[in-house]
């Protein structure tokens, strides 16, 4: 059992109510880091000092929060009405169990059943607005001694593995967050690390805007999740990426190209170290690379990032391998970068 990803994953942190996971990578970091701090958005800055052979100043970003729910307003029957925070899909909310506020309140999000669905209904999706979160509260006003609206929502999801396989919630991004602990309890690199843990990145990348302007890097990477959509379908498609294969290298998104230099490099890492991994296709999506890349006059970054199915649902899943590898190749490829790969001719 991976109790790093067990930990982090089943830890609550909506964006903007990160503390929890925050509090437990300190814990788990702080004995292998020179100093850190927590800035004015949240975000967890911890300083690893280096061997003295390289002046870069690198920066590795994995951000803390992951998609759910706010509580909006409640209704007189004590149940609560609530809206997405960061992009959830809500075919996949109906009958999930959830945690709201600092209390951890436990809530079922429901709707009417199918019973008392007529023919049109029931071959529609459920809108957002029309379910509640159930708490079981009998009035309004018992509700509101328990949870008031402004509080997050989070899905309960237990963390499993079977074999090489492991499901729960948050993988995005908990599974770049337990790579970059463990990227920081290995022997220190050639240069001056900063490790950023941020916040808000799946309500527009803002904690990562902050945090790059505030550490000023000459190179980032930053470490993901990316949809894995690797199953059988009718049209001759090809995976964005799959399970299983290795670390997915990112060349352009919807709003950013990858740094064609660190893209080389990683690709050339990988392949002399047999390290196996590929390339996610060009198209949506966006990681905190977009605003870390535009920080200040400018920042050379490239993300690495863990295949992951059923990405801002209550339960992914992974391939563990694929997850060990991208340790491996940042670790690797960290390692021997230099000043020289980052010279224009």
């Amino acid at each position: 059992m991976n109790e790093l990803l067990k930990q982090l994953t089943e830890s609550q942190g909506v964006s903007s109510h990160e503390n929890e996971v925050r509090s437990l990578i300190l814990d788990l970091i702080v004995d292998d880091i020179d100093d850190w701090h927590v800035d004015a958005m949240g975000n967890l800055i911890a300083q690893k000092k280096g061997v003295g052979k390289s002046d870069l100043r690198v920066l590795i970003d994995a951000h803390m929060d992951e998609v759910g729910l706010m509580i909006s307003g409640v209704d007189r029957d004590g149940t609560c009405k609530f809206m997405a925070v960061g992009g959830v899909n809500p075919r996949s909310l109906l009958g999930k169990v959830v945690q709201i506020g600092p209390k951890k309140i436990t809530g079922v999000i429901g709707a009417r059943p199918i019973h008392l669905l007529d023919s049109n209904q029931r071959g529609s999706v459920v809108k957002t607005e029309s379910m509640r979160i159930d708490i079981g509260a009998k009035s309004k006003e018992e509700a509101n001694r328990k949870i008031k609206p402004g509080d997050m929502a989070s899905f309960v999801t237990k963390y499993e593995e079977f074999g090489n396989i492991a499901i729960g919630k948050a993988f995005d991004n908990r599974v770049g967050c337990a790579a970059l602990v463990e990227l920081l309890k290995l022997d220190p690199y050639p240069f001056h690390l900063v490790a950023t843990f941020t916040v808000q990145e799946e309500v527009g990348l803002r904690g990562a805007k902050v945090a790059a302007y505030s550490t000023n890097p000459s190179i980032a990477l930053i470490l993901e999740s990316t949809p894995a959509y690797d199953l059988p379908n009718k049209r001759d498609e090809s995976p964005n990426v799959s399970l299983g294969k290795g670390p997915s290298i990112y060349v352009m998104d919807r709003g950013t190209i990858q740094d064609p230099r660190i893209v080389a490099h990683l690709t050339k890492t990988a392949t002399s170290r047999e390290i196996p991994f590929q390339i996610r296709q060009p198209g949506g999506g966006g990681t905190n690379t977009s605003a870390i890349q535009q920080t200040g006059a400018g920042v050379p970054a490239a993300t690495l990032a863990t295949p992951t199915r059923y990405i801002h649902t209550p339960v992914s899943m992974i391939d563990l391998t694929d997850f060990y590898h991208v340790v491996a190749l940042a670790d690797a490829s960290l390692r021997t970068i230099n000043l020289e790969q980052l010279q224009y001719d």
